[in-house]
């Protein structure tokens, strides 16, 4: 059974998934790693909100396991636990998106760490930088427990630079003591924008906001035609004025205290609240929505890469995992772990959703030259 928080107003007020500390860095040494929000924002939004401005204190090379990651997947006691097995200090630094991540080890502000949890799509644009060791599959133990479609996932063939870590979706979730008849689909926001108006946030990520409209209209959450984009950025425009905001973070006091009555969320968000107040429900739109992975990599500039892969093995352990799951509530590609988990979490089909469901989800992929179209509207969207 989960460890949860005793009051409801405790597990809303506090900050989860995709999760950032504003204004400091968060280090974790074995105790104390303070929960924080991610996103997966645009690269100006990242640069100008990046959370950990400079590694945890302590030199390259002084023996500690530097991590730079989402805050949701570690806490102090999976950090104490990877301690006492194996005597190796741990710190760790969070950040609020892929593109703030990547802006900072581009500009060699992340020469400390060792290991990165970057998402699927990063893991292909990191590969092709050439910022990721390929891994020595000598050194890692238990990778034949990942189930077989992260074995070799299509951003990262044959995982010879990463290990997949989690998984989960996107989705909405909404207030149903107000909102009596459930949203099945994306078109309920346009369909009852009256009754949301300015009670409804969409994320502040340009890919999946895009990918939630492009869905919406029967198009792939990765559309590249132009075409396509100009449709979704003006069905976009169009519900503009029943937004409270685009907003990734912050949305739980809001929602709590009835300001909100739905935002769009990640599952890893939005599942917690949801078992820890029923009347808060967790949807997949039925016409699909983004399916994301988060990985484990070791960058090429690591200082210390023996305990990189002392916490890769650590975790691939299906105890460990099925423990951590089990305390911070996302999904794991970890096939043995996932047979120990608790029926309540496997029959949860949030967290992990049917077959036929999970079919018409799409991985947020790399979109080449139309990037310049989707921050073009963008822009256009969030500065109307």
């Amino acid at each position: 059974m989960p460890r949860r928080l005793s009051h409801n107003s405790s597990l809303l007020s506090r900050t989860s998934r995709r999760r950032f500390l504003q204004g400091s860095a968060a280090v974790l040494a074995g105790v104390g790693l303070s929960n924080c929000r991610r996103t997966v924002g645009n690269v100006d939004t990242a640069a100008s909100e990046t959370t950990a401005a400079a590694p945890s204190s302590g030199a390259a090379g002084d023996g500690v396991l530097h991590i730079y990651t989402w805050a949701d997947y570690t806490d102090d006691e999976l950090a104490a636990q990877f301690t006492e097995a194996t005597g190796i200090d741990v710190k760790i630094d969070v950040y609020d998106s892929n593109e703030t991540m990547l802006a900072k080890m581009q500009a060699g502000g992340g020469a400390n760490y060792s290991l990165i949890y970057p998402s699927d799509y990063m893991v292909t644009e990191m590969i092709g930088l050439g910022m990721l060791t390929e891994l020595d599959k000598s050194r890692l133990v238990g990778l034949d427990k990942i189930l077989e479609k992260w074995q070799s996932p299509v951003y990262d063939p044959d995982s010879s630079h990463s290990v997949a870590f989690s998984w989960g979706t996107t989705g909405l979730l909404y207030n149903s003591e107000v909102l009596t008849t459930p949203p099945e689909d994306w078109n309920y926001l346009w369909e009852n924008r009256d009754v949301l108006s300015r009670k409804l946030t969409m994320l502040d990520d340009v890919r999946e906001t895009m990918g939630a409209v492009l869905s919406s209209l029967g198009y792939s959450y990765n559309a590249t035609e132009p075409a396509q984009l100009e449709e979704a950025y003006k069905k976009l425009l169009d519900l503009k004025p029943a937004l409270a905001s685009f907003k990734s973070f912050g949305w739980q006091d809001e929602l709590l205290s009835g300001d909100l009555l739905m935002s769009m969320v990640y599952s890893v968000e939005g599942i917690p609240v949801s078992l820890e107040n029923p009347k808060f429900k967790y949807v997949i739109p039925a016409s699909g929505s983004s399916v994301w992975t988060d990985t484990m990599v070791i960058p090429t500039s690591a200082p210390n890469v023996d305990a990189a892969y002392e916490w890769m093995n650590f975790n691939l352990q299906p105890k460990v995992s099925q423990e951590t799951v089990e305390r911070l509530f996302f999904a794991t590609p970890n096939g043995e772990a996932m047979s120990m988990l608790s029926k309540e979490l496997l029959d949860n089909k949030n967290l992990f959703p049917p077959e036929d469901l999970l079919a018409k989800c799409e991985g947020i992929a790399p979109v080449g030259d139309a990037n310049a179209l989707y921050d073009e509207y963008w822009t256009k969207v969030t500065s109307a």
